[in-house]
This record gives structure tokens, C-alpha cells and sequence, in this order.
């Protein structure tokens, strides 16, 4: 009853305060993607959606309490941040985790702050954002909110005209090329394709990596691409990719971009022509829908990735152990 009374407290502050404060300046439109309705406040609620209010982790903060919370935790994330490497490029990977009913994707996400931080050295920053059960207190909440505040702090934090974004997406897509944000009953707004080019436009970031990691990904390269920016997806624009569920640690594309490619090059590029070609065997041997991942490399950002390269000696490989353990069934699931 508790966790049903905080989350209405919270939609009904939230209502006021939106009639009375003026606003930050104008932001990409949600129209289109709406945040999902608690079940607490839907008269239709069924008792599978009431179950997912009172199945709040009990040793968790209130949705109430993870809500205000959030503001804090982003800017105590952001002050984690190591300083700036100075005379070089630097490298500043932002991991967004956005479905929190499946661990697969709090996995990656912690899985590639690691990889970075231990295998990059001290010019690889990272800063994670997610959505999961265990992690309401410690992390902040992969949000449309959060994603455009992280942004903002790592544009005053970052040489925008020599340093690069690595904006690394994972969570469940679907066929309009929208991604899954949830962490139930908190009402968190969509990220379509359009949204992500919209949020990354208003950011003065010359240089930039985006990896989408989702079922039909490759519908983002369209307005994300341009110069000086890397687009990675999972997968084409209507095909499946593979791996997530809640008997899987990775995804296909997590293991064999992230895991896989990453602890044997440096060079974004060339790791995601070795993780195409393993994933294809995956899933020739499984009998799946090939994904077909794609890549499209803007001007300019090659080079800068080659700069950036050569002030850093990579570590040794740094082996993938899941921040939550899944089952042994098949990882074959389509997202």
C-alpha cells in the first residue's frame, strides 16, 4: 500500500510543479512516446499490474524516494568522474541500460564501465545510468531526464572539439525503432530514434560513438548518422538481434562486441567486423534470422579515433562476470 500511496504523491507533486515552474528551454518533443501509466493510477489495472506495484524490491528505496533521489545521484555521478587526461583526446562512455525486468542489460552496462576504466586507461571516463531492482540506491535511473542531464554535465566536463562520446544503449527495440525504458510502476517516457538524434543535437559534441544495442537498431542510423559520429547497431532496421531474457548474462552483440572484440583491439570499427562475423555463425548455428548489424562511419571520426588511440597502451583482457548470474537456458531470445 505504501509503495501505491508514493507513487501517486509523486505524479500528483510532479502535476503541480509542472503548473507553476516555467521550465528549462524548449527540449525535444515526447509527444508520441508517453510515459507508461502506473498501475496505481490506472482504473483498468489488472492484477498482474497491481503485482508489479507491491513486487518492489523491499529493501529498496519508495518509487517516491528513488524519484527525488535522482537529481543527487546524477550529480554525485558526475563528480565521480576521473579528471580530464589534458593534451590528448579523451574518451567519455555514457552506458545506458533501459529495461529493468531483465539483468542481461545491467550485465552489459557494468560490463563496459569495467572494460573501459581496466582496459583503456585514465583518458576512458565512464558514467552508467540503469534500470534494475538491485541497483535503485546506487545507480541512477536510465531516464529521457537523466540521459539529457549526463549529456549536459559531460558537455562542461569534456573538450567538445577534441574529446568522444561513446553513448552505449542497450534494452528491448521494437519495429517503429523505439527503445524499451522500464522500471516499474516509475513512469519513465520512450526514446525513439528521432528523440535520441533530438537529445544528442542540443549537446555540442563534435565526436561521437553511438551503439544501440536493441531488435531493430538499425532504424536509428538514419537521423543519427552524419560527421563525426560512429553509429553501431545490433542489428538492421527490421530484423531481430539476440540474446537478452532472463536466462542470458549478455547479448549476442554485448558478448561479441564488448567481450569478445574489445579485449583483442582497440579500433571500434575493425571489433565490430570481428563481433558481425561471430554473431552470424551464433546464429547460423542456433538456425535464427540472421541480424545483420550495422555500422555507418561519418566523416572525420575515424581519425579522431586513431588520435585518440595512440595515447593509450591497452591493458589485458578483462573477463566478463555477470553483476547478476542468470540461468543456463538458451540466450537466444529476440529483443
Amino acid at each position: 500500500m505504501r509503495s501505491i500511496l508514493t507513487v501517486l504523491l509523486a505524479f500528483a507533486a510532479g502535476v503541480l510543479l509542472a503548473t507553476w515552474w516555467p521550465g528549462p528551454p524548449a527540449m525535444p518533443s515526447r509527444v508520441g512516446h508517453p510515459a507508461p501509466v502506473p498501475a496505481s493510477m490506472d482504473p483498468d489495472a489488472t492484477p498482474d499490474s497491481e503485482a508489479a506495484v507491491e513486487s518492489w524490491p523491499s529493501q529498496a528505496p519508495t518509487p517516491e524516494q528513488v524519484l527525488y533521489a535522482q537529481p543527487r545521484m546524477m550529480r554525485d555521478a558526475l563528480a565521480r568522474l576521473g579528471p580530464r587526461v589534458p593534451g590528448k583526446p579523451n574518451l567519455y562512455l555514457l552506458a545506458f541500460a533501459g529495461d529493468g525486468g531483465e539483468d542481461v542489460f545491467r550485465n552489459e552496462a557494468e560490463y563496459a564501465a569495467q572494460l573501459f576504466a581496466q582496459r583503456f586507461g585514465a583518458s576512458a571516463h565512464s558514467l552508467v545510468l540503469e534500470n534494475n531492482p538491485a541497483t535503485l540506491a546506487t545507480r541512477p535511473l536510465a531516464s529521457w531526464s537523466n540521459l539529457e542531464t549526463a549529456l549536459e554535465g559531460l558537455g562542461r566536463t569534456m573538450q567538445p572539439d577534441q574529446d568522444i562520446l561513446l553513448l552505449y544503449l542497450t534494452s528491448h527495440g521494437d519495429e517503429e525503432h523505439n527503445l524499451l525504458l522500464d522500471m516499474d510502476p516509475l513512469p519513465l517516457d520512450q526514446i525513439g530514434a528521432s528523440d535520441l538524434a533530438g537529445i544528442l543535437a542540443m549537446h555540442p559534441f563534435k565526436w561521437k560513438v553511438v551503439v544501440v544495442n536493441a531488435c531493430y537498431s538499425g532504424g536509428f542510423i538514419p537521423p543519427l548518422s552524419g560527421p563525426g559520429t560512429l553509429v553501431l547497431t545490433a542489428a538492421r532496421a527490421d530484423r531481430s538481434s539476440f540474446g537478452c531474457g532472463s536466462d542470458s548474462d549478455i547479448t549476442y552483440f554485448g558478448k561479441a562486441w564488448l567481450v569478445d572484440a574489445l579485449n583483442r583491439t582497440d579500433n571500434f570499427a575493425d571489433a565490430f567486423k570481428r563481433a558481425s562475423g561471430e554473431i552470424g555463425r551464433w546464429e547460423q548455428q542456433d538456425k535464427l534470422t540472421p541480424s545483420e548489424p550495422q555500422i555507418d562511419i561519418g566523416s572525420g571520426i575515424a581519425a579522431q579515433l586513431a588520435l585518440w588511440r595512440k595515447g593509450i597502451t591497452p591493458g589485458p583482457a578483462v573477463p566478463f562476470r555477470p553483476a547478476s548470474p542468470a540461468g543456463n537456458a538458451s540466450a537466444a531470445t529476440p529483443r
